[in-house]
Parts: structure tokens; C-alpha cells; sequence
């Protein structure tokens, strides 16, 4: 393990990997800034807040079905490991077909999904008609953004994440760009929004499947047409991956929700301040995401080719380096979060409770960089069943947390969200202890 970190190639190749997903995430906040200052200078605040409901919608659904991409990642770098063109293929025609077969049903079912969302909501009628305009155009981007996940996955799985990189941030430059031509020019308010968000969308899988036929002609993989007729077999596995995921994703996303209203239940002051935080929780997550690419790409390689010695060395560099990274940034949290917090927010009563419940964040960086690598390293290796199990299990110890520490408010809140994250890492790491001692993690889930 040690010679292994010596390698300076090893660092260069975690780097190379990490670094464009860390670049193209930051893209993705820059995207919402831009779109919440040009429809926030439109001459009414319900535009901003039928974007800001609308997107989320989008936003959520697109979230959920994120694993199109983690599945694909894992399936492709075992092929690229093991030197399987046909399985390349495969796993690109079958995510392909399995997200326009999604985004079909989305499209299908999206008036009775606003019209229940609305249902449920207390925000006024002009905020709902605005909101309910924009997801009815967004919505129609679905084929596109599902494709480019699995564009994305395929991509980084081969061992790529430059053009990863360059696609997302082309495609919110796209949609800034266009955003400012149809809001600011042409006049063409939350129609407008969402018609740049579209075009941007397509704009992008029309790049990306540019980037995906480089990438199948370099590798002298067989033909497209050819090998549809062949890529129904495999299907099952890539099905139950992405169910196991789909799961493990809503688990995540009830704990985040539920922290997010219950929160609300405390105040204006807590639930701004909660906001204000979760943005901490965010660099967080930037920054850890992209070690969990490269883990992703490096383990579903090593599984591949079956290389117990390069596997080893992968869990060893990016371990090393995502703990230098947490380091940081809870270095940068303790002496610097007071005035993070103040960039964030002018409130003062806001400021005041945000400080209170920083030291929950501080914590947070070296709390959590263990679920993010570990989720990197199941996804690579394609074991979606354990994903799933020990995502209920911390899901559970979630609202356990919660529940007993009720009496401390948004502190129970604080409290249950950082053992959320430990029993994500804890689990997961007992888990792949127990199975790489018994000689099993290296050999491809089915």
C-alpha cells in the first residue's frame, strides 16, 4: 500500500479524474445565481419564485434518476478493466434506451405530478401558475438530460472526465447565455427560462454523443447498429442496479426533505439559517463528489481486469487525498466560517443562528468523506444491493438520532444529519471490510 503512494502516476491519474468533476460541478451554482438575478429583476417577485418552485421540481426529478449515470459508470469501467469491447457497447445502448423509456413516462405523467405537487403547496396562485409554466416546458428537456447522464457515466467509466467537464459547463454557458437572450432581450420571461434550459440540454447530448462516437471509433468498438440487436442481454443486471440506486437515492433525498421542513416547523430564523448552512454542506459535497468520480472510474477499472494490486493502490491514493481535501476545508470552516456564513447572509438575527450551529459543519468534512468514497467505491464495483441496505440502515439511524435527541430542536436536526453521514460511511465500511476479507469484493456484482 505504501509503495503504491510513492507512484507518482497513480496521484496524476486520481487528480486527472477528480479535478474536471470538482471544475464542472462548480458550474452547476453558477447556473442557479445567473437564472435567479435575470428573472429577479423581472417586476415581480412571483416570477423568481415559479423558477425557483418549478426547477426544483425538475431538479428533484432529475436527482432521483441519477442513476442512470452512477450505474453506467460502474458497468463501463468494468468493461474498459477487463478490455470488453462488447460490453462497452452494451452499457451505453442499454442506459440509453432505459433513459428515453424514462423520460417518455416523465413526459406522460407530468401534469398529474404538478397538479399534486400544487395541490399540496401554500404558495400563491400567481407563484403556482408561474411555476407550473415553467416545468411544463423544462419537462420536455427529459430525453436529453437523462441521456446526458448516462453520457456522462460512460465517459468517466472509459477513464475520461475532461469531456465530462466540458460538457456540463457548456451546457450551463449554453443556458446562461441563452437566459440572457430570451429573459433580458427578447422579453420572454419564465417561458424563456425554460425554453434556455431546454435548448441547452439538447445542445449538450447532441456534444456529448459527439464525444461518445470519438471515444467508440478510438477503441475500434463495433458498430452501434449492429450491436443493438445483441443489447438486450445484460439488461436485467443493469435494471436491478439501477432499482438498488433509484432506492438508495430516495432515502437520501427523504432525510435532506425531512431536514429541510422540520427545520421550517422552528422558525423563520432556523429555516434561513438551516439554508444558509446546508450551502457548507454543498462545498462539502463539491469537493468530495469529484474524489467519488475518480473512485468510481479507478475501482470499476480494477475490478475489470481483475487487479487486486491496482484496486489496492486506487482505495489507498484517493483515500489519502480526499482526507488532505477534508482537512481543508474543515480548517477552512473553523477559522473562516463566521465570515462565510456573513457573505451568505447580511441578516444579523440570521448570522446569529447560523453561528450557533456551525460547530455541526465544522465536523461535517471529515465526518462525511467516508460515505462519499465508499459510495465511489460500491458504485464501481457495481454492488447497488448494499448500497440500498445500508442506506435504510443509516436512513433509520437517522430518525433514531432525531427522535431522541427531539428535546434539543434544531440541534437534534444537526445531530442526526452528522450521524447520518457517519452511519453512511460506518456501514459501508464494515460492509466492504467483511467482503474483502473474504476474497469477494474484487469479482463483478451480479
Amino acid at each position: 500500500m505504501f509503495s503504491a503512494l510513492q507512484q507518482k502516476a497513480l496521484h496524476v491519474r486520481v487528480f486527472s479524474l477528480a479535478l474536471p468533476m470538482v471544475l464542472s460541478n462548480i458550474t452547476v451554482p453558477l447556473l442557479g445565481l445567473v437564472d435567479a438575478a435575470v428573472i429577479g429583476h423581472l417586476d415581480h417577485a412571483w416570477y423568481l419564485g415559479g423558477v425557483a418552485v418549478g426547477s426544483t421540481m425538475i431538479a428533484v426529478t432529475f436527482w432521483l434518476l441519477g442513476f442512470l449515470r452512477m450505474a453506467t459508470t460502474g458497468l463501463t469501467a468494468q468493461a474498459w478493466g477487463g478490455k470488453d469491447s462488447a460490453g462497452l457497447a452494451n452499457v451505453f445502448l442499454q442506459g440509453v434506451t432505459l433513459a428515453w423509456l424514462l423520460a417518455a413516462v416523465i413526459v406522460a405523467i407530468h401534469p398529474w405530478v404538478s397538479d399534486t405537487v400544487f395541490h399540496f403547496s401554500d404558495a400563491s396562485e400567481q407563484v403556482k401558475r408561474y411555476a407550473d409554466e415553467y416545468f411544463s416546458i423544462r419537462i420536455w428537456s427529459a430525453p436529453a438530460a437523462l441521456t446526458n447522464l448516462v453520457i456522462m457515466g460512460w465517459l468517466l467509466g472509459a477513464q475520461n472526465a475532461k469531456k465530462p467537464m466540458m460538457l456540463v459547463i457548456i451546457v450551463n454557458l449554453v443556458n446562461i447565455l441563452l437566459d440572457l437572450l430570451f429573459v433580458v432581450v427578447l422579453d420572454w420571461k419564465v417561458q424563456g427560462a425554460a425554453a434556455a434550459s431546454v435548448i441547452a440540454d439538447y445542445t449538450g447530448m447532441a456534444l456529448g454523443l459527439f464525444f461518445v462516437a470519438k471515444v467508440w471509433a478510438s477503441a475500434a468498438l463495433p458498430s452501434p447498429w449492429a450491436q443493438w440487436k445483441k443489447s438486450s442481454a445484460g439488461m436485467g443486471r443493469l435494471l436491478k442496479l439501477n432499482r438498488d440506486i433509484f432506492l438508495r437515492s430516495l432515502c437520501l433525498q427523504l432525510a435532506f426533505t425531512f431536514m429541510t421542513f422540520q427545520g421550517a416547523t422552528l422558525g423563520d430564523d432556523v429555516v434561513a439559517a438551516n439554508a444558509v448552512l446546508m450551502n457548507f454542506l454543498m462545498l462539502v459535497s463539491f469537493a468530495m463528489d469529484g474524489f467519488a468520480y475518480a473512485m468510481e472510474a479507478m475501482v470499476g477499472k480494477a475490478i475489470g481486469a481483475k487487479d487486486r494490486e491496482e484496486l489496492l493502490a486506487t482505495l489507498s491514493a484517493t483515500t489519502l487525498w480526499s482526507f488532505v481535501i477534508s482537512l481543508f476545508i474543515t480548517l477552512a470552516f473553523l477559522m473562516g466560517g463566521q465570515g462565510i456564513v456573513g457573505v451568505i447572509s447580511d441578516i444579523p438575527a440570521v448570522r446569529e443562528q447560523a453561528a450557533i450551529y456551525l460547530p455541526w459543519l465544522i465536523a461535517m468534512p471529515l465526518v462525511s468523506m467516508w460515505c462519499f468514497l465508499l459510495d465511489g467505491v460500491f458504485i464501481g464495483a457495481t454492488r447497488g444491493r448494499e448500497m440500498r441496505n445500508t442506506m435504510f440502515a443509516s436512513m433509520a439511524g437517522f430518525f433514531a438520532i432525531w427522535w431522541l435527541l427531539s428535546d434539543m430542536d434544531n440541534h437534534a436536526l444537526w445531530a442526526a444529519m452528522l450521524g447520518f453521514m457517519a452511519l453512511r460511511g460506518i456501514t459501508l465500511g464494515a460492509v466492504f471490510v467483511y467482503q474483502w476479507r473474504g476474497d469477494v469484493f474484487l469479482s463483478p456484482a451480479h
